[in-house]
């Protein structure tokens, strides 16, 4: 398992953006994912990137408008979320899975052993 810092939550209007970032102690061995937790509802899948950042995966919901990406040099995966509507309001949590180099990123949670402690993204409309 790896421990995973996140930051880059916080208040944004309706159609706007913001970034958030996870970090980790050698990030490179590991596919990171993004889940959120809306207010009153089950954690869902955001996007995912495998170890090397050659293959991602997004739910529907946020397909176009975000856009995952990873800097294995600085042991960080970055979340970037542009126009953003009101129904992205969650608690947003990174997530880590040690595999090797050739395994897609994964859809569910379970495929995760080590998760953040999450970052509050509130997008006012």
């Amino acid at each position: 398992q790896v421990r995973l810092v996140e930051s880059g939550g916080g208040l944004a209007q309706a159609g706007g953006s913001l970034r958030l970032s996870c970090g980790g102690r050698a990030f490179s061995n590991y596919a990171v994912g993004w889940f959120r937790r809306p207010p009153g509802q089950e954690r869902e899948f955001v996007a995912a990137i495998s170890r090397g950042g050659g293959n991602t995966i997004y739910a529907d919901s946020v397909k176009g408008r975000f856009t995952i990406s990873r800097d294995n040099d600085n042991n960080s995966v970055h979340l970037q979320m542009d126009s953003l509507k009101s129904e992205d309001t969650a608690v947003y949590y990174c997530a880590a899975a040690r595999t090797i180099l050739t395994v897609p990123p994964s859809a569910q949670p379970e495929s995760y052993s080590s998760w953040g402690q999450g970052t509050q993204v509130t997008v006012s409309s």
